[in-house]
């Protein structure tokens, strides 16, 4: 590149006037912050959102998950995540998450908060009457079919497959037929 007399004076002229309104031409020194993950103990588990399963890294520091990334190690995702598996750490440390069980009674228009035990034993009592009230000893053939058409379950992607077994040995002792998965709908 030739550089005329002229275009040097611009040049020059440019950077005085530039220096003199504050602006710093000095290179910029470069400081390397702590590492928010430092200290912090890695756990592994299963995106929530689609049936894929990619393995998401979790770091936890005192109690507060402080980072989460996709896991390299993975065969399934081998550390790439979409882009609601990448917000996952937004649910974690989300203010307006939900922590406790709501509960509306029937024709009531408010919710109430209730404890997790107050929560799960209203479910056990509502399943354990639904299945009683509604449970198929004999088809109209006569055949022995012992199970109940009132309740269904929907599986979670978040599972893996030894919880997905377990829930479905658990759904097809109480006679449920209607057993899905979020992967099938």
């Amino acid at each position: 590149m030739e550089l005329t007399r002229r275009d040097f004076l611009k040049i020059s002229t440019g950077a005085l006037l530039l220096s003199s309104l504050g602006l710093n031409l000095e290179p910029a020194k470069a400081y390397a912050a702590e590492l928010r993950t430092k200290g912090a103990k890695e756990t592994t588990t299963i995106c929530p959102y689609c049936s894929v399963g990619c393995s998401i890294i979790v770091s936890v520091k005192d109690g507060k998950v402080v980072n989460t990334e996709g896991d390299p190690d993975s065969p399934i995702n081998e550390g790439a995540l979409c882009p609601k598996g990448a917000s996952i750490y937004q649910i974690a440390n989300n203010p307006y998450r939900l922590k406790e069980p709501l509960y509306r009674a029937p024709g009531a228009t408010e919710w109430k908060k209730i404890s997790w035990e107050e929560a799960l034993n209203k479910i056990a009592r509502l399943v354990k009457k639904t299945r009683d009230k509604y449970f198929i000893t004999k088809n109209e053939k006569g055949q022995v079919v012992n199970r109940v058409d009132a309740i269904a379950h929907v599986g979670s992607a978040a599972l893996d497959n030894e919880e997905c077994y377990l829930l479905q040995k658990l759904m097809r002792s109480w006679g449920l037929v209607y057993i899905e998965h979020q992967a099938r709908i």
